[in-house]
């Protein structure tokens, strides 16, 4: 994997690719190839948290109690709110895979965006470089967008508004944390983990076998280095 990367800076950031056997294929095109790499990777995460059970059929990223709530729930089901604790969890995942198709244009515009110097330090980065790339970039305007919805998605949920009451007087006596004093922006923070999570699988995947999982440019610049 770092000789992959070593040879990838070089060749798009050397004026000697000629050396690689490779004079057919320009920076440019490398350069190109990598930001498609990282749009379809984006957009198949994206894809597949926002399907039904996107974020409620992967224990991955399933968004359970928050830990408060989570310490009462047996307390809950004991006094017949099994149901009510179900339904939330249901409504926070819901939530989230309603959420997460606004993040496709962020990110695709974060890439868009990418500088050559941005470019260099995911190739010459650690395995989740892009993933943190796309953190730094992407994460206030991916709150900002997906809060609304998660509110709208959770309006009616009558534990939710229950759930907020409790945390604003949990957190002043230190029962609840500061993250979990209210349950909109905890389904976001949630939510955000779970887009990064998934991008962060995609780009393992890309690094560990770029031909099969990449865009037919990157596979054009990994052909190149094969010859």
């Amino acid at each position: 994997m770092r000789y992959f990367i070593g040879v990838l800076s070089f060749l798009i950031f050397s004026t000697y690719a000629n050396a690689l056997s490779v004079s057919d294929l320009t920076n440019s095109e490398a350069s190109s190839g990598l930001k498609e790499a990282l749009i379809q990777g984006a957009g198949k995460a994206v894809g597949q948290l926002s399907a039904v059970d996107g974020f409620l059929g992967n224990k991955e990223v399933k968004i359970p109690l928050p830990d408060t709530l989570k310490k009462a729930e047996k307390t809950m089901r004991m006094f017949g709110m099994g149901k009510q604790a179900d339904e939330l969890v249901l409504r926070m995942n819901r939530a989230a895979e309603a959420a997460v198709p606004e993040a496709k244009a962020l990110l695709v515009d974060s890439v868009k965006k990418m500088s050559v110097a941005d470019a260099k330090a995911i190739l010459t980065g650690g395995d989740d470089a892009a993933t943190q790339y796309f953190k730094k970039t992407t994460s206030a305007p991916m709150m900002d967008k997906f809060l609304p919805i998660v509110k709208k998605a959770t309006a009616d949920v009558q534990l939710a508004q229950q759930y907020n009451k409790f945390a604003e007087t949990g957190i002043k006596y230190g029962l609840v944390k500061k993250e979990q004093a209210n349950l909109e922006q905890y389904v976001t923070q949630k939510t955000l983990d779970g887009v990064y999570l998934m991008m962060a699988k995609e780009e393992a995947a890309i690094r560990k076998d770029p031909v099969g999982q990449a865009s037919s440019l990157l596979k054009k610049v990994f052909g190149a280095i094969a010859r």
